[in-house]
This record gives C-alpha cells, sequence and structure tokens, in this order.
C-alpha cells in the first residue's frame, strides 16, 4: 500500500519544481495554473530573492503549488493512485488538492491568506519556535507543562519535537530543557506557529474556507489534528481550521498508516524532509522522495 507524502514550510528553495515544469506537460499545466491563479509565483521559485519566498504568504502557496504538480507529473508516468495521504502541516492542504477535496485555484487562494494571517496574528519578535532533540516526547510535556506562554508545535519523530509559543516562554523552556540534557535548537521563524497565539488567524480564515467549494478526497487524507484519516468535507473544514492551532500528530499519524498497511512512502514536492522523518519513525518501510520528473521514473522503473 502506498502512502502519498507532503511537505510544509521549510521543505521550499530557489528553482523548486523548474525541473517539474520542463519534464513533465501534467506538472506544467499544473504550475501554469498556479501562476496565472497568483501572478510572480513561479519567478519568485525559480529566481527570488530567497528572504522573499521564506515570507510565509508565499512559501505556502509555493510549496501547495510544487507538490501539486510533482504528484501531477506521478500520475501522468503512470504511478498508482495511493491508498492514503497525509502532509506536514501546510502538506496537509496540499493532500487535499491532489485528493481533489479542494481545487489547485482555491487552494492557493486560501494558502496565501493562511499564511498572510498567521503572520500578522503576532508581532515580529514576540514569538518563537524550537526543535527539541534527545528528550523523549512524553518527558518534554511534563516538563514545560509549568511554563506559561509555550506548547507541543509537532510531533516529528520520536527523537524530534518542536516547540512554540511567546519568546519568553520558549527561551524559559529552552533553559529547562537543556537542563536535562536535552538539544535545543531555534528555528528561523516568523511566527509561532501552532500554537494558541495563532487562534486570530484560525479565526480570520474561517470566513474565506467557507466561501468555496468542497468534495469529498479520492482517497484518505490523515487530519494532523487528529492523527486519522477524515473523508467528510464538513468535518475537514473544520479541522483544516482546528490545524492552525493544534499541534501537528506527525509520529502518530505515520505510525498508523504503517498498522493500516502502508509500506511505501513518497513525498512530493521539495526536499527530502519527510523522507527522512520516516525513516527515524518506522522499520521496514520504503520512503522516497519524488522532486523531479528523473526521480519519479527511477521509482516506477522499480516497482514495475
Amino acid at each position: 500500500m502506498i502512502a502519498a507524502l507532503f511537505p510544509g514550510q521549510g521543505s521550499q528553495e530557489i528553482g523548486m519544481g523548474k525541473a517539474l515544469y520542463e519534464g513533465s506537460r501534467a506538472a506544467r499545466e499544473a504550475l501554469d495554473r498556479a501562476e496565472v491563479t497568483l501572478p510572480g509565483l513561479l519567478r519568485l521559485m525559480w529566481e527570488g530573492p530567497e528572504e522573499e519566498l521564506k515570507l510565509t504568504a508565499n512559501q505556502q502557496p509555493a510549496l501547495l503549488a510544487v507538490g501539486y504538480a510533482a504528484f501531477e507529473a506521478y500520475r501522468e508516468a503512470g504511478g498508482p493512485p495511493p491508498d492514503f495521504a497525509a502532509g506536514h502541516s501546510l502538506g496537509e492542504w496540499t493532500a487535499h488538492v491532489a485528493a481533489g477535496t479542494l481545487s489547485l485555484e482555491d487552494g492557493l487562494r486560501l494558502v496565501r491568506k493562511r499564511g498572510e494571517y498567521m503572520q500578522e496574528a503576532v508581532p515580529v519578535g514576540a514569538g518563537a519556535m524550537a526543535a527539541v532533540l534527545k528528550v523523549p516526547a512524553q518527558t518534554l510535556q511534563e516538563l514545560i507543562a509549568g511554563i506559561t506562554g509555550v506548547e507541543v508545535a509537532n510531533y516529528n519523530s520520536p527523537e524530534q519535537t518542536v516547540i512554540s509559543g511567546t519568546a519568553e516562554g520558549v527561551a524559559q523552556a529552552a533553559e529547562v530543557l537543556k537542563g536535562h540534557k536535552a538539544r535545543v535548537i531555534p528555528l528561523p521563524v516568523s511566527a509561532p506557529f501552532h500554537s494558541s497565539l495563532m487562534r486570530p488567524a484560525r479565526d480570520r480564515l474561517h470566513a474565506d474556507l467557507f466561501q468555496v467549494e468542497m468534495h469529498s478526497p479520492r482517497f484518505p487524507v490523515y487530519s494532523n489534528v487528529l492523527a486519522q484519516p477524515e473523508t467528510r468535507p464538513a468535518l475537514i473544514r473544520e479541522l483544516l481550521l482546528e490545524q492552525i492551532t493544534h499541534a501537528v500528530r506527525w509520529v502518530e499519524i505515520l505510525q498508523h498508516l504503517k498498522q493500516k498497511g502502508a509500506k511505501t512512502y513518497l513525498e512530493f514536492g521539495s526536499g527530502k524532509v519527510l523522507t527522512g522523518l520516516v525513516g527515524r519513525t518506522l522499520d521496514g518501510v520504503e520512503a522516497r522522495s519524488l522532486t523531479n520528473p528523473r526521480e519519479i521514473a527511477e521509482h516506477l522503473a522499480v516497482v514495475r
């Protein structure tokens, strides 16, 4: 069984999607549609500047466009449809576009607004995030339980958990965690994502999300909030909103996918972040990143 995975913020890079555009008709059509929807997006993806691409309101639609284009190139090349799909944070939106829950155009417009609202929810410098290594998630939760202004944002792998919140709260938590031999790495992000501080963004996105048409996905898409698949459009809307303020339960999603029988994990889009997380979380499975036509062809040549 196949699980399609779609990455979130941090996987962007200058030149993303150009090989797909040049080597796949289906990917080119998808990226042309993205450019019509958000003019200037392709130039930014291919030429930068990098600092502009890193802006939350830009990298979210860029990652969605490239993830969807890679998936379309895979399907055009004869890749079998996935049995399941999951996306890390923003990637959950890409998964729903790939599954037909949302149109590409609606998805792009919504994540552009999502990025703008998330950036505007907290003044620059007031929030922070940090990756914590070498401390089990349960222990981390216990250590930060009494600290105001810090929450778990991402359960990325058994050895990596991300915290988010106010700059003061994250700094205090970092000192406590370092005292218990944890490695704490501040993340270069512009806002404290997946924390309760993002509530204004969630509330603003509500009206936008409820104005677009949504369908039942063609294959089950996992919710970051539930760590379970959801196929009912009405609940998918609510979960996409709740995702903004809730932790990404990636470890549980991967474990559940394996329990369901997924043996092959294909990461579509830019980078190899999720491929690495699969390798650090699951044993006895195959994980591959498919970022260009060559990688897609190599994978399909092996499985045919």
